[in-house]
């Protein structure tokens, strides 16, 4: 049996953030739980978990989840190169001076 992960503070908060606004967004569709999990292809105990922010639930089903609710193009850009502004930065740190001032002009 795999050991529990134990996720961090923030990351619980966001989880539990994430659930509660799937939970919003399935309610103001007027979706029962049961019609959720079987567009998710899961169940109602594994949707009650989701709802609750549970990190023990695979992030596959929470992107059928989404996906269920028509959310599912956020998560898209959830880790976007485009919006990466860190990894920019270190990129172009990495670069000749030369070749840095010219794509900083």
């Amino acid at each position: 049996m795999p050991t529990p992960h134990l996720v961090s503070i923030t990351v619980a908060r966001v989880l539990r953030k994430l659930g509660a606004d799937l939970r919003n967004a399935r309610l103001r569709r007027r979706l029962s739980m049961q019609v959720v999990a079987e567009r998710a292809r899961t169940t109602r105990v594994t949707l009650t978990r989701i709802e609750r922010g549970d990190p023990a639930v695979s992030i596959g089903i929470y992107c059928s989840v989404l996906n269920a609710l028509g959310l599912i193009h956020a998560v898209a850009m959830l880790a976007d190169i485009a919006t990466d502004r860190v990894g920019a930065d270190l990129e172009a740190s990495r670069l000749p001076r030369r070749a840095r001032s010219r794509i900083h002009e």
